[in-house]
């Protein structure tokens, strides 16, 4: 790894900082609360279509956190705006302690058409302007990553999605989305920084990628 990419490695934990502290979520009480959101991500959190990502599997703190968004209008989505308004800190967490305990379904993809997409995951690029690898903060099977710091009870310091066994299309959406600027709820620019970096080959190849990861 050049100096660039150990620079921006560094950055990324510094950065990625959780502002919404969770209250204890209740996987029962989600699995009653989740029936509106069945239509669209599955009843156990796996999307039928790459309409919707699946959710099944991810971090609490992360499902946590996007929905916060939605509610408060920094992440914005004609269909989810709406539908996080209603929603209780107590519906947050418990809806998130559900889809969390869910088990996500593997993508099948054939691995010999994902070579450049697996180089930026693992390794990341060097020009033109440093890329990280993405391994680094989404963890080597993209799992996802949640680093609490022994100062910081309330909130971790690093939360990066689970990204594995996602739809390619739903990535592919998100990192155009991060790229243009349309999403903008990444911590510190982190997100739109790195996929500004990225071509649209390069991107379609990571969403390739990440598709035959499981966590």
């Amino acid at each position: 790894m050049n100096d660039k990419l150990g620079t921006w490695v560094a950055v990324l934990a510094g950065v990625l900082l959780h502002s919404v502290v969770l209250a204890a979520g209740n996987a029962d009480a989600g699995r009653e609360k989740a029936a509106v959101c069945m239509a669209c991500h599955g009843s156990d959190g796996n999307s039928p279509t790459d309409a919707w990502p699946k959710i099944a599997g991810q971090l609490p703190e992360y499902i946590g956190r996007q929905l916060h968004d939605f509610r408060h209008g920094r992440r914005r989505d004609e269909q989810m705006s709406p539908m996080a308004q209603p929603l209780s800190d107590q519906d947050i967490a418990d809806l998130a302690a559900y889809f969390a305990a869910q088990k996500i379904a593997r993508v099948e993809a054939d691995r010999q058409q994902v070579a450049l997409g697996e180089k930026l995951f693992r390794r990341g690029k060097g020009r033109p302007g440093p890329v990280p690898a993405c391994a680094g903060c989404h963890g080597p099977n993209g799992g996802g990553k949640t680093d609490w710091s022994a100062t910081m009870k309330a909130a971790p310091t690093l939360l990066a999605p689970a990204i594995a066994s996602q739809h390619p299309a739903y990535t592919v959406r998100q990192l155009a989305a991060y790229k243009v600027g349309s999403r903008r709820n990444d911590p510190g620019h982190v997100m739109r920084d790195i996929a500004g970096r990225l071509s649209d080959d390069e991107i379609a190849a990571l969403a390739r990628y990440i598709a035959t990861l499981s966590p």
